[in-house]
Order: C-alpha cells, then structure tokens, then sequence
C-alpha cells in the first residue's frame, strides 16, 4: 500500500473523526489509549485509521507490535499536519459560531505577555469598557508566544498579543515595534558615556537573560555567531531590571518590558538589533465579531500613544 494514490478526490471522502483518529494515535503512540482520549472502541480506531489509509493508497502508521509505540510514516506526518490544521479549523469554526450566538452582549477572550499587559492591556482596557460597557473582556496570560498561537489556532482564544509570524493560520493587526535596549548600572562607564551601543559590544558584557536562550536579544545575538556571557536567567522583568541597578550584569530587553522610573538603572540605545514587531492577532478562518474588532481598533489607538511616550525617553537613566 506504498504506491500514490491516483484519484486526489479521495481524499475528500474522509471525515473530521478519521483525522481527529490519525492525530490522537500518532500523540499517544497507541491505538487503544487514542481509543480512550476520543470515547470510542479500539476497533472503531483501527476502523477508521483504515479507512485513512485506504484514502491516502499510503501507509501512515508504522505499527513494530508488542509495547513499542505506533509511529507516523513520513506519508502519515504529512497527512498529520494537514489534520491538526483542520481540527483547529473546526474548533475556530465552532467558536466563531458561538461568538455569533451571543451578539454584541457576549464575550472576547484575549491572550497576552507580560510587557503588553503591563503597558498596553491598562490603557486599553480602560478605554474599550467605556465604549462598549456590555462586553465582557476575558483576560490570560502567557509566558511565550507559541502557547498562545496554539490556544487561538484552537479556538480557545479570539484574539492574542503575539510576536509577528509567518504562520498562515493567523491573522494579524500591528500593534507597536518595541526597539531593544540595554539596561546598564547607573555608575557603570557605559551608562555614563550614555552612547548607543553595538551588537559586538553587548557579546563583551555579563548579561542577565531570558530563560530560554531563544527568546528575545540573545537568540538574535547567537544568530550572528556570538556567545554571549550570561550570569543569571529569569524571565521576570523587575527582577532583571533589579539585578542590574544592583550592578550584578547589563540586560539587552525590550523596552515595553523597562521600568523607567528606576534611578539605579540606564536605558540605552542598541545600534543593529531589530525590534520587536508586536500585533494582535486572531485566527485565519474566524471572521472576527463587532466587538473583537472594536478591540482591535483601541489597541492600535493605545498603542499609537504609548510608542510616542517610549520614542521620548531613552538614553538616560
């Protein structure tokens, strides 16, 4: 059953159930505990990635027998790709109809970070309850971008601060470009020359840093073939912007992210470092409601204002 399948238009034949099947055996590794996730028989399972594969005149499961795992076969990682996009279709279908349901007397559900919910979310919120005071605005927060790309693609969520992607399933509206900047101890030299400061000098500096080493300026500087020297991780910002007026590292952040009122630290500028581009975003197949959009519209109008705040205070401590 490895030859290609000659009429395309079978594939059109299979249901949403034989994909949720192939997509939750290849998570499990096991056709009676994907039987157990989705309700069904461990026949019914066999049944239906059967007729999967009969569809696709391919092989999709590997499957060694005995306690070892079912694999996709590169046919079946193909197709699964093809079925975790359509399940997350369905699940945005489903909660664009509910969204439809309640009208205008309903709710948004917004994911953030924490930069956008310190700086944006504040002003934002403050101004959309006034001008649709019958909205309800659920809030959640999340650490990294790709948790909330997934809770969108699944419905979970309407809209979504997130970094700008290429990823088809989204939809975006640009928010802010959020430069990046080095925190400095305010008695250090470089804060006192109060220069900008260039990429090969930041790969000279203690620095204090995300968690992940692929988040934010450090991705960017190992990108371009440095190692930078990195004495503490955290992924809280107050305890970044701590640690550096206690004169422990510098710190190549955001500066959504900067605390500006503190005297012990100096913002400045980075020559070379692309900015962080900030949007919201919703998914593809869902057509936003009235008052998602209205949302939309005074995120772009707070964010507008704050961006003219950040542009005129930098370079001082």
């Amino acid at each position: 059953m490895n030859a290609p399948i000659r009429n395309h238009d079978r594939l059109l034949g299979i249901e949403v159930r034989h994909l949720a099947a192939l997509e939750a055996v290849a998570a499990s590794g096991s056709f009676a505990e994907a039987a157990r996730t989705l309700g069904y028989s461990q026949p019914a399972i066999s049944q239906q990635i059967a007729t999967l594969e009969a569809a696709a005149g391919m092989r999709l499961l590997e499957r060694p027998g005995g306690r070892r795992p079912v694999t996709t076969t590169d046919a079946g990682e193909r197709l699964l790709r093809h079925a975790r996009r359509a399940a997350a279709a369905m699940r945005a279908a489903e909660a664009d109809l509910n969204a439809l349901a309640e009208g205008e007397a309903g709710t948004v559900h917004v994911g953030t970070f924490q930069s956008a919910g310190i700086r944006l979310l504040p002003g934002a919120m403050r101004r959309y309850v006034e001008r649709w005071p019958g909205i309800e605005v659920r809030l959640t927060e999340s650490p990294y971008d790709e948790r909330l790309r997934e809770q969108l693609q699944r419905g979970e969520l309407e809209l979504a601060f997130v970094l700008r992607t290429a990823d088809p399933d989204l939809e975006h509206a640009h928010v802010l470009s959020d430069p990046y900047v080095l925190l400095a101890p305010a008695a250090s030299e470089l804060a006192r020359a109060g220069a900008p400061v260039r990429v090969r000098e930041l790969a000279r500096l203690p620095l204090i840093a995300y968690r992940r080493p692929e988040e934010g300026g450090e991705a960017f500087l190992r990108g371009r073939g440095m190692e930078p020297q990195i004495v503490f991780r955290s992924d809280e910002s107050g305890i970044v912007q701590g640690l550096v007026g206690a004169g422990i590292g510098y710190a190549l952040v955001p500066l959504l992210a900067v605390e500006r009122s503190d005297r012990e630290v100096a913002v400045l500028d980075v020559v070379g470092v692309p900015p962080r581009e900030i949007t919201i975003a919703w998914h593809a197949a869902r057509d936003l409601s009235r008052a998602a959009s209205a949302f939309v519209e005074v995120v772009q109008e707070v964010a507008a204002e704050v961006a003219a705040e950040l542009g005129g205070g930098r370079g001082r401590s």
